[in-house]
């Protein structure tokens, strides 16, 4: 697992990890798509009261979509 926190901004549908910024978009009930500059990595979904991160290529891995989704989630549940 990796070691530096993900940070979610919910107003901006982002999430920074790693030096980079993730851009969030639904795609139905707790399901995302992540993109980077425009380019879909892989997707998020909360599931049995878990974050679970699909990575689609390697552009992203399932470690960095899981970090991802853990502070998607923690944050929109307190938004």
């Amino acid at each position: 697992m990796t070691t530096s926190s993900a940070v979610a901004d919910v107003a901006n549908k982002t999430v920074s990890f790693e030096g980079k910024s993730y851009r969030i978009q639904e795609l139905g009930e707790d399901t995302f798509t992540v993109l980077v500059e425009g380019v879909p990595v892989g997707r998020i979904v909360y599931s049995f009261g878990a974050a679970n991160g699909v990575p689609e290529g390697d552009a992203a891995t399932e470690d960095t979509l899981y970090a991802i989704g853990e502070a998607w989630f923690a944050a929109t549940a307190t938004a």
